[in-house]
């Protein structure tokens, strides 16, 4: 059985795809708080159940992450990544609605990305694209309605890109985490990533950007 350990570093002479050095010496969070308000548009007025059963509760979520550049060979780099979601249906048989059923989820990026407008999937997590080999677990709430999930963005697995080359967007505030369901293909609710105040301020600090490394012990 192996385990997870996460460190940080600061190395600003580092310098990654993207033109965006590391930081040494820090963990480098990041969060996405997720709403129906959040996709473009917002979804909370039709929100509905489906057959005619009327509005269905709002759904949200919160989404933490870590990255980390604490070793020198990039392959051992990641991102871990867990996320809590209420009101969407993990399992297709919390509730009898089948409008809240979930149907993938996914972190988007683009250099231009904005809380009103869309980017493409960089790494899909549930369901289709699926760019993570191993280390996702999804977990249905055991009373009520939504679920956890918890995964790994390992260095060389993205969509048609790699962790090292979305890490300026992922720090910047130009990417976001999408959980899709049956009633709204391209979102039901979103989030943009912001650095947690630690990392923000290493930033200002250092100019830098951190990620999380990957330690395997039996």
């Amino acid at each position: 059985m192996f385990r997870r350990t996460s460190t940080t570093l600061f190395a600003g002479s580092v310098v990654l795809a993207m033109g965006v050095a590391t930081a040494r010496g820090e963990i480098f969070p990041l969060s996405a708080n997720m709403t129906n308000a959040g996709e473009p548009g917002g979804v909370t007025p039709t929100l509905t159940a489906a057959n005619g059963g009327g509005a269905r509760p709002a759904s949200f979520g919160t989404a933490t992450m870590v990255l980390n550049t604490n070793d020198p060979d990039p392959a051992n780099w990641f991102m871990t990544f867990t996320a809590e979601v209420n009101n969407i249906d993990f399992t297709g048989t919390q509730t009898a609605d089948t409008n809240d059923n979930l149907s993938n989820a996914h972190i988007h990026a683009s250099d231009t990305v904005t809380p009103t407008t869309n980017a493409g999937v960089v790494w899909g997590f549930i369901g289709a694209p699926q760019n993570t080999a191993d280390d996702v677990v999804v977990t249905p709430f055991a009373t009520g309605v939504g679920g956890t999930v918890t995964a790994t963005w390992d260095a060389p697995e993205g969509n048609n890109t790699t962790l090292g080359a979305q890490i300026a967007r992922l720090t910047s505030v130009h990417a976001y985490v999408n959980f899709h369901t049956t009633q709204f293909p391209g979102g039901e609710i979103r989030g943009m990533i912001v650095p947690e105040p630690s990392a923000a301020a290493a930033l200002l600090a250092f100019g830098c950007v951190g990620l999380v490394r990957r330690r395997r012990r039996s």
